[in-house]
């Protein structure tokens, strides 16, 4: 039985759209709402930054990824094989724990219909 490639960390009730956010949405609605004390105010920042600087943004490179009216539902799936993003994740999955914020780690070989491949993530309608 092979493994699986993707993973995603997300919450563990869907929003009024059907999607289960994912860690960063749920951390920066924490940030957004003035959940976060200031040492981890200043945590999250940093590493949204090094998050948006060590891989593309897929957003980005499509618009229409995340357009609702061309796709109601995507989310993301890291693959396996990116360690160095998945090693960072664990500090947003503290957070989460931190704040009480529900969260699953999700595995998968087939997440659904791949939108968008780079060498760390996939998009996917769901």
């Amino acid at each position: 039985m092979l493994s699986a490639i993707y993973v995603r960390f997300e919450a563990t009730v869907a929003n009024s759209r059907g999607v289960t956010p994912g860690i960063f949405a749920l951390a920066n609605e924490l940030a957004h709402s003035n959940k976060l004390s200031d040492e981890d105010f200043v945590w999250w920042r940093e590493n949204n930054d090094w998050f948006n600087a060590a891989y593309a943004n897929p957003g980005a490179i499509d618009s229409t990824l995340f357009d609702r009216s061309v796709h109601p539902r995507t989310v993301c799936w890291f693959k396996t094989s990116a360690n160095h993003l998945l090693t960072r994740a664990t500090g947003y999955l503290n957070l989460l724990d931190r704040y009480g914020v529900g969260w699953v780690e999700r595995r998968s070989k087939d997440p659904g219909l791949i939108l968008y491949e780079d060498d760390v993530q996939v998009v996917v309608a769901t």
